[in-house]
């Protein structure tokens, strides 16, 4: 009867055990759908700095110190972690490169080159094209399920998108006018689904904190002959204050922020429906202009509004 008893006991411990770890994983996976919305509201930051870098500061040496300030800040909080884990580190260093190349240098420093010759709204249309690549990698590279009413999610957001682009004038849409910076905003697109995809491809026994410390290291390492070619290439501007506060705004914000929020909500949603919240960046970028820089929001914004967040809410819902 005792032997019993002990069993009964023990089997009610492991059963607590498992709605406890249920419960928190519920807990952990609705803070992830919350706060993957404001990863666009913060990577609109990036847009206006991009914008107001021109003449004040170079796009490699913007990248370098945007992305040096962030994971020094980031080695600092994970320097336990990654001491105990620098054997790990030192096998699969070239992971870590790669990342920082398609992360840090085309998805930092040509967005500044770009944004010379585009305009911040053009940026955040361009990288909204990406969940679509990050999808279909998902699917094909990753064997991630995509339900037909996540599809749906993407067709109404992306529509939200267009309808943004084109001031709620379809007609138009064959009107819209690129330029060269377009070019470089797209690569940075294209790159920013093989950072995402790659994640998930390369899993890591480190943490979202000390992972990112350690890609940032990768990306300075690819950024510092880049910006050294810069400075011997160009005139570069006198540094200023002004330079200071776009490289402290751009590493806090669009850089340390939502960089570890996105790779953090990735490892719980998925990479497909963390990457839809892409989507948001015209919106995001649209407020951020109006708010920021007095350009006028029209009502092809709120339409557009109107059939993004639906559509992010469809497609990032479990």
């Amino acid at each position: 009867m005792r032997s019993l008893r002990n069993r009964m006991g023990a089997r009610l411990q492991q059963l607590d055990k498992v709605s406890l770890a249920s419960a928190q994983h519920e807990r952990r996976e609705r803070l992830a759908r919350f706060a993957i919305w404001g990863v666009p509201a913060l990577w609109a930051v990036n847009y206006i700095v991009a914008r107001r870098a021109p003449g004040v500061v170079e796009p490699y040496s913007l990248a370098l110190g945007r992305w040096a300030l962030a994971g020094g800040l980031l080695a600092v909080a994970a320097r336990q972690e990654l001491w105990a884990q620098r054997r790990t580190i030192a096998v699969v260093w070239y992971q870590y490169v790669v990342l920082g190349f398609c992360g840090m240098l085309v998805c930092g420093a040509w967005v500044y080159v770009g944004a010379k010759t585009t305009a911040a709204m053009n940026i955040s249309l361009i990288y909204s094209a990406s969940p679509v690549l990050i999808a279909l990698g998902a699917v094909v590279l990753l064997g991630e399920r995509f339900r037909l009413l996540q599809a749906v999610g993407v067709v109404i957001a992306l529509s939200g998108v267009v309808h943004v682009i084109v001031k709620g004038q379809w007609m138009a849409l064959n009107q819209v006018q690129w330029v060269t910076g377009d070019a470089w905003i797209v690569a940075a697109m294209v790159a920013w689904a093989l950072y995402a995809l790659l994640q998930k491809l390369w899993p890591s026994p480190l943490g979202s904190t000390a992972r990112l410390a350690v890609i940032c290291a990768g990306g300075v390492a690819v950024l510092l002959p880049c910006a050294a070619w810069e400075m011997l290439q160009s005139r570069t501007p006198d540094w200023s204050w002004t330079a200071t506060g776009l490289v402290v705004t751009a590493a806090l914000a669009p850089g340390l922020a939502a960089y570890w929020i996105y790779g953090w909500a990735q490892k719980i949603l998925g990479a497909s429906r963390v990457a839809v919240t892409l989507y948001l960046g015209p919106l995001y970028a649209a407020l951020a202009a109006w708010s920021v820089l007095g350009e006028p929001l029209g009502w092809h914004h709120l339409a557009g509004a109107a059939l993004i967040l639906p559509g992010v809410y469809l497609v990032s819902k479990p």
